[in-house]
């Protein structure tokens, strides 16, 4: 009985790591398919309009069902607030990360989104969301890691280097439509993609920092407004779409990899993901599920080689290095500021309780000690001058030097 108790508690304390590493493999498999989509020829435009109205088919049932109580009201400012969000994630960042993807490889993209936590705090230092003080390591910390982040980044931008040549490359032969060209792409379409990539992740993390008012109107109802931010994002995305390509037959699909791509992007990563997400998060915090990004790229190198042929530099993996390094600065000045910042929310019983993990032993005593001495009130009336007189431990007061708590 023990040992199945601890197997239990162990599955149970596990559940964060397994999902989150599950979620790395259904972003790396996203990556992967959308660059067999793109060589296959299949516009980016059109790709993000099936996305996210397979995205919005999939979320709005469950917002409906678990969230149609007190809704939100629609005011003007509030429905700018989504469609600008709308604009930076469906829109601006999607297009910009699947024309970068189409450029450069899919190891090349994971890596240059790493840059996420670090762009996410400069936009929230320049809005002031942030409070920046250099006297304290965390913020030096952040400070470095983001200029470890932008170096690693300007690397990979800027210098491609010799290929890096994989131990069972030369023993795969996979099929010519999966193959990835890159030692055909030319410098200059290189650097166009990385601009690209760069772009979409500025987007991302401007619509990280837009999202937290937002998130105040919509606190209880995030399924509602992830959806309204998937159907705004759609129609705009189908007038951007109007606009860039003019050949009715881009909107062609069949049961193919262009429908596996939109569907596979849909569902996995722009719902499953968002609730598996929101659960970790909300169980292990936000750094704690942000620190899993640089799995996704070593997943997408290996996949990336085997499936697409793909070919890796060096100055990939050095930039690769960097960013990885400058992103758990990063988050490492994040963990400390909140461990700053907790210790303020303990409920007052257990403030200035000393000892090592017996605070919840201590408040747990004198809630017993309490009842006990309800129970036994009757018995004791006659004694209720002597009773008066007995020191009581009460909740908030302190404990008495010769008051020890039971074992």
């Amino acid at each position: 009985m023990k040992n199945l108790g601890c197997c239990s508690k162990f599955l149970e304390s596990s559940k964060p790591y397994f999902a989150m590493i599950s979620l790395q493999f259904g972003y790396a498999g996203m990556n992967i398919i959308t660059k067999v989509s793109l060589n296959r020829g299949m516009s980016h435009y059109v790709l993000v309009v099936y996305r996210h109205a397979i995205a919005t088919a999939v979320i709005a049932p469950f917002a409906l069902i678990f969230e149609r109580k007190m809704q939100p009201r629609i005011t003007f400012p509030v429905f700018m607030q989504i469609f600008v969000l709308a604009l930076l994630g469906p829109v601006i960042d999607q297009n910009f990360y699947y024309a970068g993807l189409k450029f450069t490889s899919p190891t090349f993209s994971c890596a240059m989104s790493n840059m996420l936590p670090a762009m996410t705090f400069v936009m929230a230092v320049i809005f002031q969301m942030e409070k920046l003080d250099i006297k304290k390591v965390r913020c030096q910390a952040k400070l470095v890691g983001t200029a470890v982040t932008v170096a690693g980044a300007m690397l990979m931008t800027l210098y491609k280097g010799p290929v890096v040549e994989m131990l069972w490359s030369k023993h795969i032969h996979p099929r010519k439509s999966f193959v990835t060209d890159t030692t055909g792409t030319t410098d200059k379409d290189w650097f166009k993609g990385s601009i690209f990539l760069i772009i979409a992740t500025l987007a991302w993390s401007s619509l990280f920092v837009l999202q937290t008012k937002a998130l105040k109107t919509y606190k209880n109802h995030q399924l509602s407004l992830t959806s309204l931010m998937c159907f705004i994002g759609t129609l705009q995305a189908i007038a951007v779409t109007f606009v860039m390509e003019h050949k009715p037959s881009v909107w062609a699909i069949g049961w193919d990899m262009n429908l596996l791509a939109a569907a596979y992007a849909g569902i996995v990563t722009s719902s499953i993901s968002y609730y598996v997400q929101g659960i970790v998060i909300k169980k292990k915090g936000p750094v704690f599920a942000t620190a899993f990004s640089p799995l996704m790229m070593i997943i997408v190198a290996i996949m990336g080689s085997f499936i697409l042929a793909e070919k890796i530099f060096l100055g990939g993996i050095v930039g690769s290095v960097l960013i990885v390094i400058g992103l758990y600065s990063v988050l490492w000045g994040k963990h400390k500021e909140k461990m700053e910042i907790d210790p303020e929310e303990i409920p007052e019983p257990v403030k200035g309780v000393q000892g090592n993990g017996n605070s919840m032993l201590v408040v747990e005593d004198i809630e017993a000690n309490e009842v006990k001495l309800q129970k036994a009130e009757p018995a004791i009336s006659n004694f209720s001058a002597t009773a008066m007189s007995m020191p009581m431990a009460l909740p908030g007061l302190p404990i008495k030097e010769n008051q020890e708590p039971r074992a």
